[in-house]
């Protein structure tokens, strides 16, 4: 797989859709069909393979996707604890990946299910004996399972983007598969709870997810009852602090009616309420909580309480935001990429015919810039482009997006600009952009094409056109 932005653009938004069906709630089984899923439309691959780690340690193959053969031929298989150390013996490390490339395996010796597909003699390309291994580990570090990935789509080895997404998936699926295997001893325990209270106490008190109940009716509607020394520790309070008080005063809930709502159709339903909600700790920091909620019949005449467990996923809802910037951002500047540009157009535009004040467009191509990366080789010529993109982030003007286009182009979206001002901003762009680079001796500058956004303009791909024909002129001004 290429390291071409617009790749990484498709599969991060593809991660991220497929992703967030791996959220809190779902059972174990339809958690580990999500993640195989999600690696064969998510990340591109055409066959996943999800081994899952019993308690004794032996491996079992849950989950197959991209492949009804490979699924026959694996699904249910059980290995031993130790199936997976030759391999990674003479694996490469890829960060917390492991990849097996076919050429060191011993003559002769094919382990596992080997796709028939065609060999191509390019070094760079995926081999049907090749490897490629995601260890699955909860929060705590324990190993729940182990994910290979195998055929990618573009039949190349992968590369750097690509393992790092997969990398980021296999955290996230990690905690999910650890999670939903959480939830589903906990439903599991739901029923025995109903008939003994003395297992209610024993699965309340030694769960490792964090339990309390609420009051649902009466007068301690939405107090806290009770809860484990689990729900103290992840949200930070003692029991004390937390015994009696409202629930609401720790939870940042935009539409509580709703919620409330919500709660009601669970409980004539008998279902599961699932959530996701900020929490407040002692200390002023916010932590994401996920959870489920269910409604427990105390018996006739005694009033409704809520059964919630909770759990962490701050992590995940960081990692999730970090595939939303990956989505809308440059990987090698770190500027907004295209579609944020859009994003930000929209904006700027809708104000503009608001306003009827124009702003401006600038597109700005760098001169001489080819000669960096011949001269200096790309890696120099990367580190250029970045502190290009400095330079220019710092020219602007507070509230105007610097975005990179590809290559050594870059983009000014300016709000409310003209004149003079937008003449000094072009004078800044340049001068910006021309000063020396540290340790390359090719004078690079810079082109600025400008248009204005006036309540007539109508879309951005045809501002850039006009922007970039207005380049070139400035271009060849220079010449």
């Amino acid at each position: 797989m290429q390291n071409d932005p617009t790749v990484r653009l498709t599969a991060v938004r593809r991660l991220y859709e497929v992703s967030a069906r791996m959220g809190a709630g779902r059972s174990l089984a339809e958690t580990l069909q999500a993640v195989v899923d999600g690696v064969v439309t998510g990340l591109g691959f055409g066959i996943a393979v999800l081994n899952l780690r019993h308690a004794d340690g032996k491996f079992e193959v849950i989950a197959v996707a991209g492949s009804p053969e490979a699924r026959e031929a694996l699904l249910g298989r059980v290995s031993a604890p130790d199936i997976f150390d030759t391999e990674f013996a003479i694996a490469d490390a890829w960060g917390k990946l492991r990849f097996v490339p076919h050429e060191r395996l011993p003559e002769g010796e094919v382990v596992g299910w080997v796709p028939d597909v065609p060999v191509s003699d390019d070094p760079g390309a995926w081999h049907p004996l090749d490897a490629l291994f995601a260890p699955l580990y909860s929060s705590d570090g324990e190993l729940v399972g182990m994910l290979s990935v195998d055929l990618p789509e573009d039949q190349r080895r992968p590369g750097p983007i690509h393992r790092e997404l997969l990398e980021i998936f296999a955290t996230q699926a990690g905690v999910a598969i650890d999670k939903a295997r959480l939830a589903d001893q906990l439903l599991a325990e739901k029923t025995r709870l109903e008939a003994s209270e003395a297992t209610f106490r024993l699965v309340f008190e030694g769960a490792g997810n964090g339990m309390a109940t609420i009051g649902f009716d009466g007068p301690d509607r939405g107090r806290i009852l009770r809860v484990n020394d689990a729900f103290c520790r992840i949200t930070g309070y003692a029991a004390n602090d937390l015994l009696g008080a409202r629930l609401a005063q720790f939870l940042r809930d935009e539409e509580p009616q709703s919620t409330r709502t919500d709660l009601e159709d669970v409980a004539t339903s008998n279902g599961t309420y699932r959530f996701e909600r900020v929490f407040t700790q002692p200390s002023g920091n916010a932590i994401w909580l996920g959870g489920t909620a269910a409604i427990v019949e105390q018996g006739a005449d005694r009033p409704r309480i809520l059964l919630i467990q909770i759990d962490d996923v701050t992590a995940r809802k960081d990692a999730e935001r970090e595939l939303r910037h990956h989505a809308a951002h440059d990987p090698l500047t770190g500027l907004p990429n295209r579609r944020l540009l859009q994003h930000r157009f929209t904006k700027v535009l809708e104000r503009t015919r608001m306003t009827g004040r124009p702003g401006a467009l600038l597109f700005c191509d760098l001169n001489h810039f080819k000669l960096v990366n011949d001269g200096y080789g790309h890696e120099a010529g990367d580190r250029a482009l970045r502190e290009i993109a400095n330079r220019l982030t710092t020219a602007v003007r507070h509230g105007d997006t610097v975005a990179r286009l590809g290559g050594d182009e870059f983009a000014v979206l300016a709000e409310d600009i003209s004149g003079d001002d937008l003449t000094t901003l072009i004078t800044r762009l340049e001068s910006a952009v021309s000063r020396p680079l540290p340790n390359i001796a090719v004078e690079v500058t810079t082109s600025v094409g400008t248009v204005p956004i006036t309540p007539t303009t109508t879309n951005l791909d045809t501002l850039l056109h006009e922007a970039d024909q207005a380049m070139y002129d400035a271009k060849n001004r220079r010449i």
